[in-house]
């Protein structure tokens, strides 16, 4: 999975940043699973899962707070 900027995932629209934390969440359950099965190729890819998918809900709160 490409690592994401914050100031990229900032300029995207909101179907897209959906879209990107779907598949954020769906990889991030491949590799827990794929974990507990057999061994990871790249263990790292568990923890940039995990900051993609919170710089995701970052933007996505800081954008529900400047519509309130």
């Amino acid at each position: 999975m490409k690592t994401t900027k914050f100031s990229e995932l900032n300029a995207m629209s909101s179907e897209q940043l959906e879209s990107v934390l779907k598949e954020a969440k769906e990889t991030l359950f491949r590799l827990r699973l794929q974990a507990r099965m057999e061994r990871l190729d790249s263990p790292s890819e568990l923890k940039k899962n995990k900051r993609l998918i919170a710089r995701a809900l970052t933007v996505k709160s800081l954008r529900s707070k400047k519509a309130a």
